[in-house]
């Protein structure tokens, strides 16, 4: 059974800096595309960022682009999303993402979700 984990999620003030990771349980996704959405309270899930197997392409939304890194270590099988400079807009429950079979930024590309992580930006 394949299960995404999330961690690293947590309370924060604006400006700060966080990074949420996922591992990958129940087979390797080293051949596979993994990313992240997230959703915030009363709103649609939004893609953030995602990445290929050999971390030789990834997209990062605007929303996040200039202020977030992407990357994955295969080995551990795992998946990192690094914010910084954080807004009160990016307060969300954070999505790991595994295996696409469309467009990244389509909600029904993701074959695997995990159960998300929250992440909170105050004022």
């Amino acid at each position: 059974q394949v299960e995404l984990a999330e961690s690293g999620g947590g309370f924060v003030q604006a400006g700060d800096s966080l990074r949420v990771s996922c591992t990958a349980f129940g087979r390797p996704f080293s051949d596979s595309d993994m990313g992240w959405f997230r959703q915030a309270p009363g709103k649609e899930r939004e893609f953030v960022g995602a990445i290929n197997w050999s971390s030789s392409s990834w997209w990062l939304a605007d929303s996040v682009k200039g202020r977030s890194t992407i990357a994955r270590d295969n080995a551990k099988n795992t998946v990192y999303l690094q914010l910084d400079t954080l807004k009160p807009e990016d307060t969300a429950v954070y999505y790991c993402v595994a295996q696409a079979f469309g467009t990244w930024s389509t909600v029904e590309s993701w074959r695997y979700w995990g159960q998300g992580t929250q992440v909170t930006v105050s004022t």
